[in-house]
């Protein structure tokens, strides 16, 4: 199926016929560059016919369904854009292989997907003129007994974002740390950056060798370090796009030392997420807490669903979305485990 040549055409080859405008073109049998006066421009008239003769062959041997260069280049630069210029993201949390970890393991891909479409469409009413985009909120280093940490399959993750490629989600990889050394950990994340929708998480509460029975924690050194390993490896990747760092506090002592935290490193936006289950009362306790480290301005909220686990955290009730987005200053990370 022949594609438009009007969302097809690539950009200097527009130029070049622009270039030709006003010029008699009729001695060449109706094709720009064939013969006459043509010629004796700085582009070779022969050479641009048979180019413009191959790339329409190549545009006709398109599926329909591929994108043509122009909507290829379009996609590139809304992947560019400033991630919390115009839209909030809301995404779901959990662990694919495990229902007791959150609502990402509790569905397959397409459900999950239906009923983030309905979370979103709520948000988007609630947000005003502000978009939204959806993401999923992956736990891809999960701690296990004495600190280690139990890493997700290679392949499931893989699935994971090509689903959300394909379908203009983010994807954000989190890992609890356990007894090792933050900085080494989000090493173990880095190459996954390659990918032009992931971003990373840290998860101080589980940066320890006896999980849940001690709260873990990072300095504000550590959280300086990692935003720094991660604007040095896009710089020498040449990975373009701004990407985040989601660091999760509910506690004071999850982050230490937390005035010397700086933002500003090259394409890396911190975000300062509060977490916790509970009531609303203590939700918003919490979050004001972390509200006051201005020093980290971007802001995130995570709400627990009742699942019904015995044992298991929950918010109750569920804030509302304009509950949300009534928090001072207003999360642009919102997240449902």
């Amino acid at each position: 199926m022949i594609r438009s040549l009007k969302s097809g055409i690539p950009l200097f080859l527009s130029l070049l016929l622009l270039g030709t405008a006003g010029k008699d073109l009729s001695a060449q049998n109706g094709v720009p560059g064939g013969t006459g006066d043509f010629l004796s421009g700085l582009f070779p008239g022969i050479y641009f016919t048979s180019y413009y003769r191959e790339w329409l062959f190549q545009e006709a041997a398109r599926p329909y369904w591929a994108p043509t260069e122009l909507e290829n280049d379009a996609r590139i630069l809304a992947l560019r854009r400033p991630l919390f210029l115009n839209s909030d993201i809301i995404a779901f949390y959990g662990h694919p292989s495990s229902p007791n970890m959150g609502i990402l393991g509790r569905y397959e891909l397409p459900e999950l997907n239906s009923r983030l479409n309905a979370l979103t469409e709520e948000y988007n009413t609630a947000n005003g003129r502000r978009g939204v985009r959806k993401a999923l909120y992956i736990i891809y280093g999960t701690v296990q007994p004495g600190g280690e940490i139990g890493y997700i399959p290679d392949a499931i993750l893989q699935s994971y974002i090509r689903f959300a490629l394909e379908r203009d989600m983010l994807i954000f990889i989190d890992h609890q740390i356990g007894r090792y050394d933050p900085l080494e950990s989000l090493k173990t994340m880095l190459p996954y950056l390659h990918y032009p929708n992931v971003h990373l998480a840290l998860d101080p509460e589980w940066r320890t060798d006896k999980p849940m029975r001690r709260i873990g924690s990072v300095t504000g050194a550590e959280i300086n370090g990692a935003q720094k390993i991660m604007a040095e490896y896009l710089a020498k990747y040449r990975l373009w796009g701004e990407r985040m760092l989601v660091i999760h506090q509910f506690h004071y002592s999850m982050i230490q030392d937390r005035s010397d935290i700086r933002t500003g490193y090259d394409q890396v936006t911190l975000v300062h997420c509060s977490d916790g289950f509970g009531g609303p009362a203590l939700k918003r306790s919490t979050y004001s807490y972390n509200a006051a480290a201005r020093n980290m301005p971007v802001k995130g909220f995570k709400l627990f669903y009742n699942f019904g686990i015995p044992g298991a955290g929950y918010d109750d009730p569920l804030l509302s979305p304009e509950e949300v987005f009534a928090l001072n200053p207003r999360p642009c990370l919102v997240m449902y485990q």
